[in-house]
């Protein structure tokens, strides 16, 4: 009985640190918002948030392919090179291995550009899985090989010039919303659903907080290590068909700098840096209240660099203000 009281306790707890969780970053972008619309001229027009909705997914579905390892006490540092594989492997079938497919060329190389997001992701948790190798290490050996193997196919150049129907997806829109951002929100939408009503989701949330209790649960941990692995490669790969499409060119470099951004992302959210919870919709809307700062300081005429700096701090002032109240007692 005693037991059963504690187990509700501890979900209460965790019930009360989700509502307080999304309460304090739905409070910072509404903040973030009103901030700007006072002193950056022209923040609160249609095109600047068309602008924002353009910008957001890349970062956004990079920092949901970080998400989930972390959520399983890992780290994925490769997400930005796989993204950059996926983006040139679709960019040259598209351009000569499937050129001669007519109007399947497109749908195909989306579809091996995917899939080479997926098989990297694959194998990172497979040496994890197998190995036993701590998953900082091989993600990093993993980036190394992934830079190297783009430098070398591409010498150190890029691939540009992507049929009509990529500038559609990287610019166009659909019901008035742009299309990268329809893909990142569907692509939100599903991982919500696998994270938090399926029993992978549960499997990965369990494994983050306590592995030996996940292995005396009959769980396959070699199994779910390899599918948190694929999903963010997977997430990757998506990042990389969305840089691809807006850009109309892919090289090696594209989206390096946001690697440990998408680290701080998940740990702005909430996420715990030893695993075993993290939740979608806060890093969202953490992820919107970058965006909402970059593109107000963008419009302030302030610095690239500027902009950075106060990311880095907004991202230590709000984990500061959030800890003393999420902590468990």
């Amino acid at each position: 009985m005693s037991m059963s009281l504690n187990r509700c306790h501890r979900a209460g707890l965790r019930l009360g640190g989700d509502a307080l969780e999304l309460l304090i970053m739905t409070a910072l972008l509404v903040a973030s918002i009103v901030f700007f619309s006072l002193l950056a001229p022209g923040f609160l027009s249609a095109t600047n948030f068309g602008s924002m909705a353009m910008q957001l997914p890349e970062l956004g579905l990079l920092s949901l392919a970080m998400l989930v390892p972390i959520i399983s006490g890992g780290l994925n540092l490769s997400v930005t090179f796989t993204a950059n594989i996926a983006g040139l492997t679709t960019a040259w079938l598209v351009q000569g291995g499937l050129a001669g497919a007519g109007v399947l060329s497109v749908p195909l190389s989306i579809t091996a550009g995917l899939a080479a997001g997926a098989v990297s992701g694959f194998v990172v948790g497979a040496i994890v899985a197998y190995v036993g190798a701590h998953p900082i290490l091989v993600s990093l050996g993993a980036m190394i090989f992934l830079h190297g193997l783009g430098e070398f196919l591409t010498r150190g150049g890029g691939i540009s010039g992507m049929p009509e129907v990529f500038q559609t997806l990287g610019s166009g829109s659909f019901l008035g919303i742009p299309m990268p951002m329809l893909i990142f929100l569907l692509a939100v939408v599903g991982l919500i659903y696998v994270m938090h009503f399926t029993r992978t989701g549960f499997s990965i949330h369990m494994l983050g907080s306590n592995l030996r209790a996940t292995e005396y649960s009959a769980i396959n941990v070699k199994k779910v290590l390899i599918t948190v692995y694929t999903i963010s490669g997977l997430l990757a790969g998506l990042a990389g068909m969305v840089m691809l499409a807006r850009f109309n060119s892919v090289r090696v470099g594209h989206g390096e700098s946001y690697l440990l951004i998408t680290v701080l992302a998940c740990f702005l959210a909430g996420a715990n840096p030893f695993g075993g919870f993290g939740r979608v919709l806060p890093l969202v809307l953490g992820l919107m209240s970058l965006q909402v700062i970059a593109s107000g300081m963008n419009l302030m005429g302030a610095s690239q660099h500027l902009a950075t700096a106060v990311w880095g701090a907004f991202l230590i002032v709000v984990m500061a203000l959030r800890m003393p109240f999420l902590k468990p007692s």
